[in-house]
């Protein structure tokens, strides 16, 4: 006679497809439930929703037997519904614009790794740009989600100017901007210490004519590292007028260094990432310029291929996983606390000296 034989666990699917035979219009009709495994498995409901919600308790075998009944009917236990039992859904929304920059991606990957690491899953959502209903857009669709906190990438200034509303109740942080305003806690790269460091390694150098490739000026970063290298050129007695307007891609690099490739002046460029730097190295090349003898370049990021660039590049590191990690425990602590205090992290950078930098032509 065939049958689960409960001494020894042996699994007969033969019987699993006889028990099934007679609600299988039904099953099909109304999708599987968790009395139609009980019956499927030989256990009892409880059992079924212990197995279900991963509760312990449940010997081996029997779990095995309940899995297994699961499968074989197509039933997937209800994660909102457990989710609603323990008060959260074990999942965070990340809201930003894009994934193209170096810095975002590294950001989303940094934060998701940790949020894993942790037991939770990450609801992405990327605005396709900058404006009021994109961002309301984004808030919106999040305000569906199943999540226990979120965690924003972009300007807190957005927020107020799209007069989005957070859904209520869950823990909201920032990552890349200040949220004082707001009263939001946030995490971000120390971008005026990494500028620092970069000017005043050039300044050290013996550079008087330093240029800077800037980002968008619509972004926090961006602002900061210009601001920093500024202060700098200002301490020192030198021209903080030198500034010449890019937007992360290579591309803007290039066009930068055919532009300062026709300047004799020129003796040290700081761009605002290593994007820039390398379309601003090739087009100095293109141009007759080497580097460092006739300019040097600090870029910003410390990308993975920085080192293995000719010649590899000096330029600030900025820890992406300490950020991500600083993040996540901050945001999970208020999900398991019900309190995020409005406060600012802030992770340090470091001068990375290779071989685009050295000193000037005399």
């Amino acid at each position: 006679m065939g049958g689960i034989d409960k001494d020894d666990g042996v699994y007969v699917f033969d019987e699993i497809s006889s028990r099934i035979d007679d609600s299988t219009v039904d099953v099909a009709k109304r999708g599987p439930t968790m009395a139609d495994v009980a019956r499927v498995a030989g256990v009892s409901a409880q059992t079924v929703s212990r197995v279900a919600n991963g509760e312990s308790g449940v010997r081996a075998k029997t779990r095995e037997r309940v899995v297994e009944a699961m499968r074989h009917i197509g039933y997937r236990p209800n994660g909102a519904a457990r989710a609603l039992k323990r008060g959260r859904f074990n999942s965070v929304g990340i809201i930003t614009f894009t994934l193209s920059s170096y810095g975002n991606i590294r950001t989303v990957d940094s934060l998701s790794s940790a949020l894993m690491r942790r037991g939770f899953s990450v609801n992405l959502i990327v605005a396709p740009d900058r404006t009021e209903q994109s961002i309301s857009g984004a808030f919106n669709r999040l305000a569906d989600e199943a999540v226990d906190a979120i965690i924003l990438l972009f300007e807190a200034g957005l927020i107020d100017s799209a007069q989005a509303e957070f859904p209520p109740g869950l823990p909201v942080l920032i990552i890349g901007s200040t949220g004082h305003e707001l009263k939001l806690p946030t995490v971000d790269v120390d971008q005026e210490q990494g500028a620092t460091l970069a000017t005043e390694h050039l300044v050290q150098l013996g550079h008087r004519n330093i240029w800077h490739v800037r980002g968008p000026k619509t972004e926090f970063a961006a602002s900061r590292r210009e601001d920093a290298w500024r202060a700098v050129m200002l301490a020192n007695g030198l021209d903080d007028r030198r500034i010449i307007p890019g937007d992360w891609t290579a591309k803007s690099g290039y066009a930068a260094g055919r532009l300062l490739a026709n300047r004799d002046d020129v003796t040290a460029v700081f761009t605002a990432n290593d994007s820039m730097a390398l379309g601003l190295i090739r087009a100095l090349r293109e141009n007759g310029k080497d580097v460092p003898g006739d300019v040097s370049i600090v870029g910003f990021d410390n990308i993975a291929d920085s080192e293995y660039l000719w010649p590899p590049l000096t330029t600030i590191d900025q820890d992406f996983s300490i950020v991500g990690d600083v993040a996540a425990s901050m945001v999970l602590s208020a999900v398991a606390n019900g309190d995020l205090v409005p406060r600012q992290e802030v992770v340090s950078t470091q001068l990375i000296v290779r071989q685009s930098t050295t000193v000037p032509k005399i």
